[in-house]
């Protein structure tokens, strides 16, 4: 995968350890996120964010990426390629800079992964959401994406 292609509008990386700072400094002010996904963030679990992979797969599946513009982090997604099933993707987080919420921003990220995750053949993009997040549920709504199963988070899924 091109992660390059992953936005039309951003320069796309993968982020590491080096990267765990600016990462913090945008997580840390999403405190709606963290209202109903305690608990709060720390650089500690950012870097387990970073290494945590789902049963079955590895870190060639796992891109755990920056959508920058200039020099600043406009978003971060752990995206997870083939899980759970060979023909999806799975967002384990997006994560917007508070400066640039409400602007579109997020969508327009969304819409581009799942144009070119599309591309190379994916089916459907998965993602858990905290039921009691109306900030997320419905971002996620708006971006085509529907509950398809309700666990202790809600699973929703776009057909791509």
């Amino acid at each position: 995968m091109d992660i390059q292609l992953l936005s039309r509008k951003y320069a796309v990386r993968k982020l590491n350890i080096n990267d765990v700072d600016i990462i913090y400094d945008i997580s840390c002010k999403n405190e709606i996120f963290y209202k109903y996904h305690p608990p709060f963030v720390t650089k500690e679990s950012i870097i387990e964010d970073m290494e945590a992979l789902p049963p079955h797969k590895n870190y060639e599946d796992k891109y755990y990426i920056g959508f920058f513009e200039n020099d600043s982090l406009v978003a971060n997604m752990d995206l997870i390629l083939g899980y759970p099933t060979n023909e999806i993707a799975f967002i384990g987080l997006l994560m917007t800079n508070v400066l640039y919420q409400n602007k579109g921003v997020g969508s327009n990220i969304v819409e581009d992964v799942c144009d070119y995750l599309r591309q190379l053949g994916y089916k459907k993009v998965r993602i858990g959401v905290d039921k009691e997040n109306p900030q997320s549920n419905s971002f996620w709504h708006k971006n085509g994406f529907h509950i398809i199963s309700e666990k202790e988070y809600n699973v929703m899924e776009l057909v791509l």
